[in-house]
């Protein structure tokens, strides 16, 4: 790999999803994941911060942003949330107010995803390893 590849390349390490209404995006995403965010404000946006990966998870953490540059899409770069149970998160989707948008569907021996329409308008996606 030539040098400049290696010092352009940037991975992912944290994400942050638009929305409209805080208190009804916190309450659709700790029920659908069964997790508690933290809220906070940073830089004059209202957040809610998902849990750090625990120790020897490899995983990034982001949270739900509420501010003016933030405007919630069904476009745009889709986030996958690693679940156990695509079936089980989507059915808590439905319960909780948000559409099932792409069926758990296989992809080989990378395992299953799918993909939900959330509280606030946003397009996002699951991956289930496979066993």
């Amino acid at each position: 790999m030539s040098t400049l590849m290696a010092a352009t390349f940037a991975a992912v390490s944290y994400f942050e999803i638009p929305v409209a209404d805080m208190d009804r995006a916190v309450e659709f995403y700790e029920t659908v994941f069964a997790i508690t965010l933290e809220r906070t404000i940073i830089d004059g946006n209202a957040m809610a911060l998902f849990p750090e990966p625990q120790e020897g998870q490899s995983a990034i953490t982001g949270a739900l942003a509420q501010g003016d540059s933030y405007e919630p899409s069904e476009a745009g770069t889709r986030v996958y949330f690693q679940v156990t149970d695509i079936n089980a998160v989507l059915d808590r989707v439905r319960a909780s107010g948000g559409q099932a948008r792409y069926p758990r569907t296989a992809i080989g021996e990378l395992g299953w995803v799918a993909e939900f329409r959330d509280s606030e308008g946003n397009r996002v996606a699951l991956h289930e390893p496979a066993p």
